[in-house]
């Protein structure tokens, strides 16, 4: 080969060298070698104006074979015969002849210090691809083109040659130039090469579709899945897994930088002994599979990226346990609702035997992803993985089904996107990358999609992507299930998952559970606090041992009710190994140290509810836990905010009472002063809300019986929300409505912070409104000692021991202190069949004293 070097390579021209190999019985280059045209001696030239058609019965042998591109001397070479012949078996990859055949060789690089910059992009492309239609079969049942669409790879190839990025056979010569793409021939994958995935009888049975009659292949088509046949399915079957291979060959073996396979039909549904979801054979599978036989010391690991919207649950299973094989795939799965509709193309199936690992499902939750879940993916899973696994040859199943405008998968991938995710595979293998087209059904979104990435293939940068890329908090969900589920298996990622098989794992306990313990034991020790008893069945699971008070709640004593979240945990991970320590994880409890802690030194009761973010795990398994919707959390709040107003506030004597609601719990509260009305009347011992809300929506009081409920809420609530919120977005402005409260907007962003900064107009607040009724009380008291004076009659026997205070206290009324609001004296006395204790009526009176006879 030495005699290259003294040779001028002509762009136009390339060499033609008889190869010095003998063909020998078994070696495995044999297979692939290109001299071997398979079915057909050649395909036909590019620009033909129409697609040759057969007829029911008619043989492919009998197609008069156009003259192929860049194919010389036809007179010597020579053509197999069609392994449906009499004399051929079907398996056997033998030469009939041992001698020398001519061979295309691509031109070496023209700086051999620099191989990577100076070799080129190879593409592989064939019209006999699109031989593989409908046209015989579904168009008599349809109107609509099946998406499967013959035209998916003519335009691709359109795109690209317009482009200027190959020199077409109808372009003439002294239009090449050396920064194009360089043509790889394609051949017929061998049945032996196919068989490397699929059973025998699967490829017997492809081979046979073009014998059969037309009749027999609609019969073929409605009895398999998403898939229609055609008499010339074998043949653009078998040239769309040789395209596949001699495009990963090629890159191997160093001929070329990297290379695009436009084929079709598309692989990676197919099964090893069915096809189906659009695919024949398996492309992708079959050419790593020749690679890893054809060049074990140059390509053991291969890493297959799949980007198609669909699960390629044929490359899934054909990969399932092996080791040297990495499947990474990118798809729609919805609760395995979306094609292929299998659960095992969840994040949890990752492989097993020595393949444990090896498998990885991106499985998205809903459509509309597009470049931010995309890019955060491969940021993320993708190239922490890739890296780690070190792949000798990369090859990526593109499909294109996920690009903005193909309505099948229903995202909104770009083509600057798929340039980027090429961009970064290329950093891997030493740049040895194959693209192979899978599936995409929208003509204008793939061609412009593949020329994208053609374009990376080709070392041109990609388009900037736009700088406000933020992923769906369903696609951070997603990634963080597959990190967790896959950091056993990878060192790169973390956190690690609890080994629930080790032998420690009986001894282990969810934190969430410890920090409980500690909170009601700590809140014992320094306030006397206790757990409320929580009777009743949809509510004791979940907060048993969440809801605790001072011990003299009942009392007449001002109450401070409140609602939060669980206490938030800090960590700063080891940057070195990722691993957590305890003395680097902290727990911010603004509620407890800086609230409830004052509140008893300030003469108040408390009574602190505790909202988790979980109900109680049964048969803990150690996986990760998704918090509780956020639909049935304030569901469950606004049950137990009336469980507590019915059973603990209202039957006993607190004088005034408070309501603190910290998150998405203060939803619970403002829907519990909307419910009864005992909690808004003008003697009610309910002062206020008070709401600290930062991602939560605003939520607005509601009683369609009050028309000034608004009215009443804007005068007795701080709703403190954070400066971000969107209900300050300019571009959505709002009219404030009283019924969203008095909103005060905080200068803080971080719900803990906001507690913090406003602790101070809290305890303002709180203290005002008591030494308000403290200085009533007293005014009450000296009037009532007056009274005495005068030796007015006593109380009516078995009367409540409230303070005649009390309805002032409630008033709020701007025309001053009312007298106190008492009935005749002598006339009624305390019925012993009080409804104190509530009947869960939202209207059930909290005293006697309280009826309508009141109101007379």
């Amino acid at each position: 080969m030495a005699a290259l070097d003294e040779i001028d390579m002509d762009i136009a021209e390339d060499p033609v060298l008889p190869t010095t190999e003998l063909i020998l019985n078994g070696d495995r280059d044999a297979t692939v070698d290109p001299s071997r045209l398979g079915l057909l001696a050649s395909p036909p030239s590019f620009n033909s104006p129409k697609l040759p058609f057969h007829g029911a019965g008619q043989s492919l042998k009998n197609v008069p074979t156009p003259r192929m591109p860049f194919a010389r001397n036809q007179s010597d070479s020579h053509t197999l015969e069609s392994s449906t012949g009499p004399e051929s078996d079907p398996m056997d990859i033998t030469p009939s002849t041992t001698r020398v055949v001519q061979v295309r060789v691509p031109p070496p690089p023209r700086f051999p210090p620099l191989p990577y910059s100076s070799s080129k992009t190879g593409l592989v492309y064939d019209e006999r691809m699109r031989w593989h239609s409908e046209e015989q079969i579904e168009r008599q049942h349809s109107i609509d083109d099946h998406p499967e669409d013959p035209r998916r790879i003519y335009v691709i190839y359109q795109e690209i040659h317009n482009a200027g990025l190959i020199h077409g056979p109808e372009d003439p010569p002294e239009a090449a130039r050396e920064d194009q793409c360089w043509w790889i021939e394609i051949r017929p994958a061998t049945s032996a090469e196919i068989c490397l995935v699929h059973s025998p009888d699967h490829y017997r049975f492809v081979e046979s579709l073009q014998h059969m009659s037309v009749s027999e292949l609609n019969q073929e088509t409605l009895t398999h899945d998403s898939i229609y046949f055609h008499h010339s399915t074998f043949i653009s079957a078998s040239l769309a897994a040789g395209g596949a291979i001699e495009a990963c060959r090629a890159v191997v073996r160093g001929d070329v930088r990297n290379a695009i396979a436009i084929i079709r039909p598309p692989g990676h549904h197919a099964e090893a002994d069915k096809p189906s979801g659009f695919c024949i054979f398996n492309n992708v599978p079959i050419a790593a599979r020749v690679c890893q036989n054809d060049f074990p010391e140059k390509c053991r690991k291969v890493l297959i990226l799949d980007w198609d919207v669909h699960h390629g649950n044929g490359v899934q299973h054909t990969f399932y346990d092996d080791p040297n094989v990495l499947y990474i795939s990118l798809h729609v799965y919805k609760a395995a609702t979306f094609y292929p509709g299998s659960v095992d193309a969840n994040y949890d199936h990752c492989g097993e035997g020595p393949g444990l690992g090896r498998n990885v499902n991106i499985p998205w939750a809903e459509h509309d992803m597009g470049d931010a879940e995309y890019i955060y993916a491969f940021q993320q899973v993708v190239m922490p993985i890739a890296t780690e696994f070190d792949p000798d040859l990369v090859i990526i199943s593109a499909g294109f089904d996920a690009a903005e405008g193909d309505t099948l998968g229903g995202c909104h991938v770009s083509p600057a996107c798929y340039a980027h995710m090429t961009h970064m595979l290329m950093q891997l293998a030493g740049g040895k990358i194959a693209v192979c087209l899978e599936g995409g059904y929208n003509l204008r979104s793939i061609a412009r999609s593949a020329l994208a990435v053609t374009r990376t293939l080709m070392l041109q940068p990609p388009d900037r992507l736009p700088p406000d890329l933020e992923p769906a908090e369903s696609a951070v969900r997603v990634i963080e299930q597959v990190k967790r589920k896959h950091s056993r298996y990878w060192k790169c990622l973390y956190p690690k998952q609890v080994d629930s098989s080790g032998p420690s794992f009986a001894a282990t306990k969810r934190l969430h559970k410890i920090i409980e313990e500690w909170n009601r034991q700590s809140m014992s020790e320094a306030h006397r606090m206790t757990p409320l008893l929580i009777n009743k069945e949809a509510l004791s699971t979940t907060f048993e041992h969440n809801v605790i008070a001072t011990s003299n709640f009942m009392d007449r004593h001002p109450l401070l009710v409140i609602f939060h979240d669980p206490p938030v945990i800090k960590l700063e991970p080891d940057p070195i190994t990722g691993k957590t320590e305890l003395h680097n994880i902290w727990l911010t409890d603004v509620v407890s140290k800086d609230y409830i802690g004052w509140a008893v030194e300030n003469g108040f009761q408390v009574i602190d509810v505790n909202i988790p973010k979980v109900v109680a795990i049964e048969d803990d398994d150690g996986s990760y836990i998704e918090d509780e919707d956020p639909e049935i959390r304030v569901l469950q709040t606004r049950e137990l905010a009336a469980y507590i107003w019915e059973n603990y506030i209202e039957p006993y004597d607190a004088t005034q009472v408070f309501f603190l609601g910290i998150g998405a719990a203060y939803i619970g509260l403002v829907d519990l002063l909307g419910r009864y009305e005992s909690c808004t009347e003008d003697d009610s011992i309910v002062q206020g809300l008070i709401g600290f809300v930062a991602d939560t929506p605003i939520q607005s009081i509601k009683r369609p019986t009050d028309d000034y409920i608004g009215t009443w809420y804007s005068q007795h609530s701080k709703i403190f929300v954070r400066h971000g919120h969107y209900i300050f977005d300019p571009s959505r402005y709002q009219k404030r409505r009283k019924k969203w409260g008095n909103i005060i907007q905080s200068e803080a962003e971080i719900l803990e912070d906001m507690l913090t900064h406003h602790q101070e107009d809290v305890r303002e607040y709180l203290l005002e409104k008591k030494t308000e009724y403290e200085a009533r009380e007293r005014q009450a008291s000296l009037a009532n000692s007056f009274q005495q004076g005068l030796k007015s009659p006593p109380l009516p026997s078995g009367s409540g021991s409230r303070s005649p205070a009390l309805a002032d206290s409630r008033q709020g009324s701007a025309s001053g202190v009312r007298s106190p609001k008492m009935p005749p004296l002598g006339f009624f006395t305390v019925s012993t069949n009080s409804p104190r204790l509530g009947t869960g009526s939202p209207r059930s009176p909290r005293s006697p004293l309280k009826g309508d006879f009141r109101r007379g």
